[in-house]
């Protein structure tokens, strides 16, 4: 019987603390802040968005900028930049152009803000770009990968491919457990839990180096358009945490797009791993050797 009373006084006792730490948003004159349950205010009410990240931080906007607090109202992560994007319940990207980061719902920085983008992989792992080249972080923040890589993308929650000079190999592992890379990749060859593949994925003819034609430019200048406008809406509306019908009728990003798709257009035009020329522009330096 006395275990009993103390069992439910420790259910008690815990169920006041979740209580006690409990923190909630409130509204003020189209502006949020923060108050506890018994509506003492914590923060005044001086944010455009206020989004909740774990059980410790906030995901704060004000403005157009954003940054990360926790519940006792203090900031973790400057509200400086323009981008945001919650990866998951616990993680946060934040960013501008080139410093891109993940951080947790603490404030610990998991991506160092160094990156011009990043996105998750399977396995809770983060897919990096920096330089037009590829890399891996995972979720405890170690460099799996540094961003040496052409491309890299997983088609299945165990099978992961990088292209490395022009060279894809694909990495599959035998068990059904979470992906995750040994500490020392170059040991993967001779870990029993995964097979390597080498193999040519779109293939060009033996011939093909030597048709390099105006027609190729002019491919790969018009296969730029689309991507740099998918990616110019996303950072005009879709990062910016908004209201995607509200922005669209206020149209406050209009005088912005030109400018946004000139900047994202100049960078895939530039980026020397994709178009038609990519293939071929490898054919020729594997001759070269």
């Amino acid at each position: 019987m006395k275990r009993f009373f103390t069992l439910i006084a420790i259910i008690l006792l815990l169920n006041s603390a979740v209580l006690a730490n409990d923190v909630k948003v409130f509204s003020e004159k189209n502006k949020f802040g923060l108050q506890d349950t018994d509506g003492t205010q914590i923060t005044p009410a001086q944010y455009s968005k206020l989004i909740r990240l774990g059980d410790n931080g906030w995901i704060a906007q004000k403005k157009s900028k954003y940054g990360l607090l926790n519940s006792k109202g203090e900031i973790l992560v400057p509200l400086k930049y323009r981008h945001v994007d919650r990866l998951t319940s616990k993680f946060v990207k934040l960013g501008n152009d080139n410093d891109f980061a993940v951080y947790d719902e603490f404030g610990n920085t998991i991506v160092q803000p160094e990156y011009s983008s990043v996105s998750m992989l399977f396995g809770g792992m983060f897919l990096t770009k920096k330089d037009y080249k590829y890399g891996i972080v995972d979720k405890n923040g170690r460099v799996i990968l540094e961003n040496k890589f052409d491309d890299i993308y997983m088609p299945k929650p165990n099978v992961m491919r990088i292209q490395y000079n022009g060279q894809w190999y694909e990495i599959e592992q035998i068990s059904n457990s979470e992906f995750q890379l040994p500490n020392d990749i170059k040991t993967v060859k001779d870990n029993d839990n995964f097979k390597v593949t080498a193999f040519i994925k779109d293939p060009v003819t033996a011939s093909g180096y030597s048709a390099v034609t105006f027609t190729d430019y002019f491919i790969k200048v018009f296969s730029s358009i689309s991507p740099s406008h998918e990616e110019t809406i996303d950072e005009l509306m879709l990062s910016q945490g908004a209201d995607t019908v509200s922005i669209l009728m206020k149209m406050t990003w209009l005088p912005k797009y030109p400018w946004t798709f000139i900047k994202n257009y100049y960078h895939n035009i530039r980026t020397p791993n994709n178009g038609p020329l990519t293939n071929i522009k490898y054919e020729l330096k594997q001759k070269m050797q």
